[in-house]
C-alpha cells in the first residue's frame, strides 16, 4: 500500500468552497472511479488555516496512475472545478508526495 499526501492551499477565504466542492461532488466522483480516501484534514494550528490536507490510499503506483488519470479527464470533474470557481479561482498551490509506510508503521 502507498498514500499520497495532498495538500491544498487555497486563496483567502477560498476554503469554504474548496471544502464544499470535495464533500458534494469530488468524493462521489472518486467512488465511481474506486479512488480511495484515508482522511482529511484542516489545519488548526500552523503556518496556513487555509489549508486542505488529505490522504489517498492506492494498492501500487500504476492504480494510482490509471484511477487518478481516468478521474482528471472525467467531465463530471471539470464541471464541478467550474461551478465552484464562478466566483473566482479557489486554490493558489497544490502539492502531493507518495509515501511508503515503513515497517513499524501502525498504518500499512
Amino acid at each position: 500500500m502507498i498514500y499520497e499526501l495532498r495538500i491544498y492551499d487555497c486563496l483567502p477565504g477560498r476554503l469554504p468552497a474548496l471544502l464544499k466542492r470535495f464533500s458534494e461532488q469530488t468524493l462521489a466522483i472518486w467512488e465511481r472511479h474506486g479512488i480511495r480516501q484515508a482522511g482529511f484534514f484542516t489545519t488548526v494550528i500552523g503556518e496556513n488555516n487555509n489549508r486542505l490536507t488529505y490522504l489517498l490510499a492506492w494498492e501500487s503506483l500504476a492504480e494510482r496512475e490509471a484511477k487518478w488519470t481516468a478521474f482528471v479527464t472525467d467531465p463530471a470533474w471539470h464541471r464541478a472545478v467550474d461551478e465552484s470557481q464562478r466566483d473566482g479561482q479557489i486554490i493558489a498551490n497544490i502539492s502531493s508526495q507518495l509515501l511508503a509506510p515503513t515497517a513499524f508503521s501502525s498504518v500499512k
